[in-house]
C-alpha cells in the first residue's frame, strides 16, 4: 500500500506542477517539471528539518530518498528508450550512420576521458583524494548526452532534420556506450572481473551482444506482431520484445539500453516496411501509447530527478565542486566534438565546424541515466568521494536540462544567423 501511496503522490505532483506550468510559467514542459520540483524538493528538505523524527518528517524523507537508480535501470529505461526509437526511419539512420557512430562511440569515449583527466587534476589541486580510476568512471557517468532531454527538449525548437536526427542518434546510442563505459572503469576501481577481461573485450561483448540479441528478438516477436490482427495485442508484443531483449542483457552482461534501441529501430523499420497489412487505426494507436508512455515516464523522472536534487547539499564546497563539474563537462565536450568532428564526415545543414560544435555542446543535455549510474556508486568508494560524484553529477543535469535547456533556442538562433552573414 506503501508503494501504492508514493506513485499516487508522484503522479499528483506530475499534475499540479505540469498543470501549473502550462497555465502559467508556461516554460518548455520537461524543463518545468524539473525547476519546480527542484523547488519543491528545497521545500521537503525544510519540511524534514522542521518535522524532524515525525511520521510527517519520515514520509517526506521517503518522498525525497525515492530510488532513481532502481526506478530507471531496473525499471523503465528499457521502455523510455524503445519509445524515443520506434520512430526512427532506417533509410535515416543508414544516411547518417558514420557521424552517429562516430559521435556516440568516439566522442562519448573522448568526453569520458577528457572529463576524468580535469577532475582528477582539481582534485589533486583540491586535496580530494581521487583516484584516476574513480575519476574516469566520474567520466562515463557525466559524458553520455541524455535522450530523454533531446526527444522531449530539443525537438520543440525546430532544429533542421538532420541536426536533430543526428542529435537523437547520438543520445540514443550513446546511452549505451556510456554504461560500457562505466562497466569498464568501475572494474578498474573495484579491481575486478572487468579489469581482468580487458577494456576491448567487455566493449565488444557489451555492444555486439547488444545488437545480436536486439535483432534475434525483434526478428522473433516481429513475426507474431505482423500476422495478428488485435490492435492492443501488438502493442503488448512490442512491450514484450523490449523488455525481454533487455533482460537477456542483464543475463549475458550486454548492453540492454543498446539492445532496446535496435529494437525500436527494427521495429520501426518492420512496420514501414510491411505497412500495407497493417490497418490505419492499429498504427495509430500503436504510435499514441509509445507516445503517450514516454511523456509519462518522462515526466515521473523529471519530478523525481527535482525532488532529489538537494542531494548535491550533501557535497562538501558545494559551490567550488559544483562550477568545476559544469565547467570541465563544458570544456570535455567542446574537446571531444572538435575532434570527432574530424572523422564523422559531412557535418549536416551546412553548418561550420564551429557551428556545429556550439550547438551539439551547448544541445548536450544529460538526465537520468547519469544520476542512475552516479547512485550506484555508493559502495564502490568512500562516502565522501560518493558523494562529490552524485552532488557534480546533479548539477551537471541541472545546469544542461534547467540553463542550456531554457537558453538553447537562442543559442541555435545566433549560429544560424552567423551563419548567413
Amino acid at each position: 500500500m506503501e508503494t501504492l501511496y508514493m506513485f499516487a503522490g508522484i503522479i499528483a505532483l506530475v499534475c499540479i506542477l505540469g498543470f501549473f506550468n502550462e497555465k502559467v510559467t508556461k516554460l518548455t514542459y520537461e524543463i518545468g517539471l524539473m525547476l519546480f520540483s527542484t523547488i519543491l524538493g528545497i521545500v521537503l528538505l525544510i519540511g524534514i528539518a522542521v518535522f524532524n523524527d515525525t511520521s510527517v518528517g519520515n514520509v517526506l524523507k521517503e518522498i525525497q530518498g525515492f530510488d532513481i537508480h532502481d526506478f530507471l535501470m531496473n525499471g523503465v529505461l528499457c521502455f523510455m528508450l524503445f519509445a524515443g526509437s520506434c520512430h526512427m526511419k532506417l533509410s535515416d539512420f543508414k544516411k547518417m550512420a558514420r557521424q552517429i557512430t562516430v559521435l556516440s562511440l568516439v566522442c562519448t569515449l573522448l568526453g569520458a576521458v577528457f572529463y576524468g583527466m580535469l577532475i582528477y587534476g582539481a582534485g589533486l589541486l583540491l586535496g580530494l583524494n581521487l583516484s584516476l580510476p574513480v575519476c574516469l568512471m566520474f567520466g562515463s557517468i557525466i559524458a553520455p548526452t541524455d535522450p530523454i532531454a533531446a526527444t522531449g527538449i530539443l525537438s520543440k525548437f525546430g532544429l533542421p532534420k538532420d541536426t536533430s536526427f543526428l542529435i537523437q542518434g547520438e543520445s540514443l546510442f550513446n546511452d549505451g556506450i556510456g554504461v560500457a563505459l562505466f562497466v569498464c572503469f568501475s572494474g578498474m576501481v573495484k579491481a575486478s572481473g572487468s579489469e581482468e577481461q580487458g577494456f576491448l573485450t567487455v566493449m565488444l561483448r557489451e555492444v555486439l551482444g547488444a545488437v545480436a540479441i536486439g535483432v534475434i528478438v525483434t526478428l522473433i516477436c516481429f513475426l507474431m506482431f505482423r500476422f495478428s490482427k488485435h490492435p492492443q495485442l501488438k502493442i503488448f508484443i512490442s512491450l514484450l520484445a523490449v523488455s525481454l531483449a533487455y533482460s537477456l542483457c542483464e543475463v549475458f552482461h550486454c548492453s540492454g539500453a543498446i539492445a532496446s534501441v535496435i529494437c525500436g529501430i527494427l521495429f520501426s523499420h518492420l512496420r514501414s516496411k510491411y505497412a500495407e497489412s497493417e490497418e490505419k487505426e492499429h498504427a495509430e494507436l500503436f504510435d499514441s501509447f509509445w507516445e503517450t508512455l514516454d511523456v509519462f515516464f518522462n515526466s515521473i523522472l523529471y519530478v523525481l530527478l527535482g525532488l532529489s536534487f538537494v542531494s548535491i547539499l550533501k557535497m562538501e564546497s558545494v559551490l567550488l565542486l559544483s562550477f568545476i563539474a559544469i565547467a570541465a563537462n563544458l570544456i570535455s565536450r567542446v574537446g571531444s566534438l572538435s575532434i570527432s568532428s574530424l572523422f564523422m564526415g559531412e557535418i549536416p545543414d551546412g553548418f561550420s565546424r564551429g557551428g556545429f560544435i556550439t550547438l551539439f555542446t551547448w544541445g548536450g543535455l544529460r538526465g537520468g541515466l547519469s544520476v542512475a549510474l552516479a547512485m550506484s556508486t555508493r559502495d564502490m568508494v568512500p562516502e565522501k568521494v560518493y558523494y562529490i560524484i552524485l552532488g557534480c553529477t546533479y548539477a551537471v543535469v541541472f545546469f544542461t536540462t534547467v540553463i542550456q535547456g531554457l537558453t538553447m533556442k537562442p543559442v541555435y538562433k545566433a549560429i544560424t544567423k552567423k551563419q548567413k552573414a
